[in-house]
């Protein structure tokens, strides 16, 4: 029970790290300027930021169900994930925290079109900030795949969810919006100032989490590939 405590809390702070590394937090700005459009009614403006995030939450569980399900669906693999999949997560969690670090830097060229997804998804309304927070949610960037691939499915495959976990990660993803939403919809003036904090804040909790990615890695590799603790 503990262990799946630790997944469920790590699960939603991954998506909250991913919401707010530049690369998304760029696509949750657009998603802030689309919602910032209702101010009129704070209400309105609080349903457009909780159908953004449920957006994200079912794309994410979506992609959880298929690539989780699909994996353990296969004898041989659901086998040598069984045996072997402690040894890999050691590995694995120290190349992600090296990519969180900036040891590993991934260039990718071209720019997602952000404006206009948005002049389209403001004609649907809510229905339109749902689509927005599915589309965001599959624009993966290489600190989203990053975390998502290389962290969340290993941790869904790991605990056998692959529901509760890709859902809470979505959801994650989709909190800052929601708080911005309500900053909005309050009336806040300091909404771009407090963008501003949550960019400083993003570079020390990326380097904590990658630490820490890091730390449990070579505690993983050291224990189920050495044998030594």
């Amino acid at each position: 029970m503990d262990m799946l405590l630790f997944g469920t809390v790590w699960a939603l702070w991954l998506g909250i790290l991913t919401s707010i590394s530049p690369c998304p937090l760029a696509s949750n700005i657009v998603a802030i300027s689309f919602i910032g459009k209702g101010v009129g009614s704070a209400r309105y403006v609080l349903w457009l930021g909780l159908s953004y995030t449920l957006g994200r939450a079912i794309t994410y569980l979506a992609l959880g169900i298929f690539i989780t399900k699909g994996i353990l669906s296969i004898p041989g693999a659901a086998y040598f994930l069984q045996k072997y999949m402690n040894r890999l997560l050691g590995p694995l969690l120290i190349i992600v925290g090296m990519f969180l670090l900036d040891f590993i830097k991934v260039n990718l060229s071209g720019a997602m079109a952000g404006d206009a997804i948005r002049k389209h998804a403001e004609k649907g309304g809510i229905w339109g900030a749902g689509l927005l927070g599915i589309l965001f949610a599959l624009s993966f960037c290489p600190t989203s795949a990053a975390l998502f691939f290389g962290s969340l499915i290993p941790l869904s495959i790991k605990y056998g969810s692959a529901f509760a976990l890709p859902s809470l990660y979505g959801i994650g993803t989709g909190i800052p919006v929601i708080v911005f939403a309500i900053l909005i919809s309050a009336g806040a003036r300091s909404v771009g100032k407090a963008l501003n904090k949550l960019t400083r804040i993003e570079r020390w909790a990326r380097r904590i989490t990658g630490g820490i990615f890091v730390l449990v890695g070579i505690y993983y590799c050291l224990v189920y590939i050495f044998g030594i603790l």
